[in-house]
């Protein structure tokens, strides 16, 4: 991805060693290890956050770590920006409304946010409640080694799927999605979070659909990376990895195939309307 010299967003904020400072560029490490299955590459984390959470523990002040990771620190604020671009331009003319930019937290080990105390087994995710973004940089790593899904386009799809998210907030999507959990049992439940997570797979595609567009941001192999994140965390592939099979029913986020076909559609339409993944039958999904 061409981003070198290009500008950041200050909607950043750097929380590593405690620290809560605003920032255009942060850093953050960390592991993926225990949430995958749930909440992985985003949603509302918040019912199985607070089942995890844990006793919180005073957070020392003081200056933000250093791990080696400044230049994707970096990196993300740039994503996080080009976002900006893009959603404040499409609300504008596809929506008639005003985009609300997100912030982006940066942490290591852990993090207090609306939905809970996370900690970098939860992975990315989006809280609504604070309209927040969350990354532990360290999954950069765990996508190379883990999934196999080297590059830093992949990371940017992971960035514009959080971001993906609170367009979904932002639209009132999630929100009716919300309304509709407490009557629907479990595996109900779950296909409405594979809906929800795969068309957040679409608006990430068209985010990249229309910054290539705007600021030509794509370089060679950058759609592959992309294409090979949205399929090393399908709910297939993750649980094959995991425990050797796959339980249909228990998705959350949609198969490889699914993910990465969603991402496909958007990245080729860039247009939001056709990235209704509520209004088809489930099994056409």
């Amino acid at each position: 991805m061409r981003w070198q010299g290009r500008e950041k967003s200050d909607n950043v904020e750097d929380r590593r060693g405690g620290g809560m400072v605003k920032t255009g560029a942060g850093i953050g490490i960390g592991t993926i290890v225990v949430f995958l299955l749930v909440t992985f590459l985003g949603g509302d984390p918040s019912q199985v956050i607070s089942q995890m959470q844990q006793p919180a523990t005073q957070q020392q002040t003081g200056g933000a770590a250093n791990d080696g990771n400044d230049e994707l620190a970096a990196f993300v604020s740039v994503v996080l920006k080009e976002t900006e671009d893009v959603w404040n331009k499409l609300f504008s003319e596809q929506l008639n409304a005003r985009y609300e930019e997100p912030s982006m937290v940066l942490f290591s080990d852990q993090v207090q946010s609306r939905c809970g105390l996370a900690s970098s087994a939860t992975g990315p995710f989006y809280c609504p409640g604070d309209d927040k973004l969350y990354i532990d940089l360290d999954f950069y790593r765990e996508l190379k080694n883990r999934f196999k899904a080297p590059g830093d386009f992949a990371m940017a799809f992971v960035v514009a799927h959080e971001v993906a998210h609170h367009v979904q907030n932002q639209m009132g999507i999630m929100q009716k999605v919300q309304a509709q959990r407490p009557r629907l049992s479990k595996e109900e439940n779950n296909a409405l979070s594979v809906r929800l997570e795969l068309q957040a797979d679409f608006l990430a595609g068209v985010w990249t659909h229309h910054a290539h567009k705007m600021n030509n941001i794509l370089e060679n192999g950058d759609i592959e990376e992309a294409i090979r994140a949205a399929e090393a965390i399908g709910d297939d592939a993750i649980q094959l990895q995991s425990r050797g099979y796959v339980v249909p029913e228990s998705f959350t986020h949609g198969t490889s195939e699914q993910r990465m076909r969603w991402f496909a559609k958007g990245l080729k339409s860039g247009n939001l309307i056709e990235g209704d993944t509520f209004g088809i039958p489930y099994g056409q999904l």
